[in-house]
């Protein structure tokens, strides 16, 4: 149960910090972008030296189903992450709802949902898979037991969703992280909620496809020569 309750706060402190920074700040002009994009990446950061002895810190169901598919967990664990991941995100969102709900913020509507136009699905699909492929493919090789970053996994992890952030955030705001996605979504409602699945399938393809290629690299047989 530790270790779920720890997959809890950590995706509720990364949804908190992320979105509250998109919502807070903006992610039009360049600087908002790099902005917002450090504060995904630094909650991850945070997160992983906190918990990461606790649960791995996945906070992510994609990276979840990503070391499932690799074999480094069981099935039942892995649901029950994702359980409580969806539902850190939701708190985290809570929290964010409520802090532009009341006071003196000027777009109590914000909430930091994803979206794209519905022009453009089949280029936030491809990129929320190639986007989540990259990410979570760096997060199976630094967390490796053999071939891994060791203490330095967490910081290349944190890294590497800054730069997903400032290449996808003009795109579709960014997931790579179906909890991410539904925590906003459920308190956005309308366009946001009716999206949701793309910010949910894509992930989960890009993870597929991250477990599949890092099998291949990492593998001790006809692969090497």
């Amino acid at each position: 149960m530790k270790k779920y309750f720890a997959e809890m706060i950590g995706t509720m402190v990364l949804v908190l910090m992320g979105c509250g920074s998109a919502i807070f700040f903006g992610c039009t002009e360049p600087a908002e972008v790099l902005a917002v994009a450090m504060a995904f990446g630094l909650s991850v950061v945070a997160m992983a030296y906190t918990i990461g002895g606790i649960s791995g810190c996945h906070i992510n169901p994609a990276i979840t189903l990503g070391v499932w598919l690799s074999k480094r967990m069981p099935g039942k664990e892995a649901v029950g992450y994702i359980v409580f991941q969806v539902i850190g995100a939701i708190i985290g969102s809570a929290i964010l709802y409520a802090l532009t709900s009341t006071g003196g913020f000027a777009d109590s509507t914000a909430t930091g949902a994803n979206s794209f136009d519905a022009a453009e699905m089949w280029q936030a699909f491809i990129a929320e898979v190639v986007f989540t492929f990259v990410f979570v493919l760096v997060v199976l090789g630094t967390t490796d037991s053999e071939k891994g970053a060791g203490n330095l996994a967490g910081l290349a992890i944190g890294l590497t969703l800054i730069l997903v952030h400032i290449v996808c955030i003009p795109i579709t705001g960014t997931s790579v992280n179906p909890a991410r996605s539904i925590g906003p979504a459920l308190f956005a409602g309308g366009q946001a909620l009716s999206q949701l699945w793309l910010f949910i399938v894509a992930p989960f393809v890009g993870a597929i496809l991250s477990a599949i290629v890092w099998k291949c690299l990492s593998c001790k047989c006809k692969c090497e020569k």
